[in-house]
């Protein structure tokens, strides 16, 4: 291995270190924890060393919410990969969704709450971000209905989906009618 090639390999490492300990931080106590001084404490390297991969903590929300696109685009193909019929499915799909927002809050926060400076719905739009989308809409797609935009439809239930997650999450809902409310929704936006 060359000192070129052992170079970008620990500047590689370093920055996985970086995003892995400011989204550990971020679950624990929020993202008002995570602080570039912070993060430097605690990966014991120099708030130097932490800008020279990302400016700041804006660009370390963005690498975050990438990481968890891709997790979360994996999550929901694995759920409904195992299910048979669009019924199946969009439930499966949905119930990934919200399980995944309540397993990881700061990733999604990350995502879909905080500036990550990532552009959404746009073509510079980067690829993990595309890919989460493009996850929920093979199996939405198929049941969006006769004249409905697949990608539309996709994005109304997928508002409907953030809707159940935040208002879950900040205790404006019942937890017990959480099952529910998933029946509901497939039931009365997915034409099955």
């Amino acid at each position: 291995m060359s000192v070129q090639e052992r170079k970008q390999r620990e500047r590689a490492d370093r920055e996985r270190l970086i995003v892995a300990t400011a989204r550990e931080l971020a679950e624990q106590q929020g993202w008002d924890a995570v602080t570039t001084r912070r993060l430097a404490e605690r990966i014991e390297y120099s708030q130097p060393v932490l800008y020279s991969h990302f400016r700041g903590k804006r660009e370390i929300i963005g690498a975050v919410a990438l990481q968890g696109a891709t997790e979360m685009a994996a999550a929901v193909r694995a759920a409904t990969s195992g299910a048979h019929g669009p019924r199946e499915r969009v439930t499966a799909l949905a119930r990934a969704y919200l399980d995944f927002a309540e397993d990881n809050p700061a990733v999604y926060d990350a995502l879909f709450q905080l500036d990550g400076g990532l552009p959404y719905a746009r073509e510079d739009t980067p690829e993990p971000l595309k890919d989460a989308f493009a996850a929920l809409l093979e199996t939405l797609g198929e049941v969006a209905g006769d004249g409905v935009h697949p990608g539309l439809f996709t994005e109304v239930f997928w508002a409907s989906l953030h809707g159940l997650a935040t208002l879950t999450r900040t205790r404006r809902l019942l937890p017990e009618d959480a099952a529910q409310r998933v029946e509901l929704l497939v039931d009365r936006l997915a034409v099955l």
